[in-house]
């Protein structure tokens, strides 16, 4: 079964429609890859689609159909594709982007970035080569992990200069990992990269559990509220019982002798069917106070007792 992030990381590659797209997209993959150098170029994924994205993408700059070396590493659970750009092509990418090579000393500042319009082309190229997201059903989870500090900076205010999302950061082993937690940030990211679908399938998960958590809450009230009722029946025939062994229901008034033979003879209606069911009908509160009425009555017997 597809995983929610496979099918964002799908969307994404269905939704890029023109060659800005595709450039700024893989741009992103190129900054966040294993190893992006004047001496090598190295991407490693498990996700088959975005591994023919990459390779067609190269050799669309290259001018070549044999510009990328694919090695498959097959595991147990995925296939991990090691993709190596091929050292003669290395300069022609470069050249395409116009990268400084003050950029690859880690002075990020110096990094090439896309037309405003298409950052957000640059930023899912990002979640292609080192995101993932969690299974909304399960909890509320986007990261991008980077390999140092500078970059996971970088992309941090690609964020929030663009679309005011402020990530948190973490480390994790070696890694540094920029992670969001909102879920209403989350469309946004998923909205921005291209998966509009897996946006609003988070939206629905949410409304969904919204409805669930309501309907739980009910229930857990009405559970609630038959318990007391249940506990409160209890006690008023414990206390009706009591009166009717000492003294006899002839001994209450009559409107309490009225309400006490009632209850002994509907264990399980409520204070409100036992008000409708006296003569004149009273209220729930009338109801309630008469059995207030038969506890003290109650309660003083269990003193004399005593």
């Amino acid at each position: 079964m597809e995983s929610f992030s496979y099918r964002v990381k799908s969307e994404i590659l269905d939704s890029i429609n023109s060659r800005q797209n595709a450039d700024a997209c893989l741009l992103g993959i190129l900054y966040t890859c294993k190893v992006f150098s004047q001496r090598e170029i190295l991407f490693v994924t498990e996700n088959e689609n975005t591994v023919n994205f990459f390779v067609k993408s190269i050799n669309k700059i290259c001018d070549t159909d044999n510009s990328v070396v694919i090695k498959v590493n097959k595991k147990v659970k995925a296939s991990v594709y090691i993709l190596n750009v091929k050292k003669e092509y290395i300069s022609v990418v470069f050249n395409y982007y116009k990268l400084s090579y003050d950029f690859f000393e880690n002075n990020y500042e110096k990094a090439v970035l896309p037309k405003k319009r298409f950052i957000s082309s640059l930023v899912a190229g990002a979640f292609l080569s080192c995101g993932s997201i969690n299974d909304p059903n399960k909890e509320y989870h986007f990261e991008l992990v980077f390999r140092d500090v500078q970059m996971c900076n970088f992309f941090g205010i690609v964020l929030i200069d663009n679309y005011g999302i402020v990530p948190k950061h973490t480390e994790r082993k070696n890694y540094e990992v920029v992670y969001i937690k909102e879920s209403e940030n989350i469309e946004d990211m998923l909205t921005l990269m291209g998966a509009q679908n897996c946006s609003l399938e988070i939206m629905n998960i949410k409304i969904f559990k919204d409805i669930r958590n309501k309907i739980n809450r009910a229930v857990n009230c009405d559970n609630a509220n038959i318990e007391k009722a249940i506990k409160a029946a209890e006690r008023q025939i414990n206390d009706i019982e009591l009166i009717e062994k000492i003294k006899g229901l002839s001994s209450l008034t009559d409107d309490l002798r009225e309400i006490a033979e009632i209850r002994l003879e509907n264990p399980d209606i409520n204070l409100k069917e036992l008000g409708q069911a006296v003569n004149p009908p009273i209220s729930r509160s009338g109801a309630n106070h008469r059995f207030n009425r038969i506890a003290k009555i109650a309660d003083q017997l269990r003193k004399d007792i005593s």
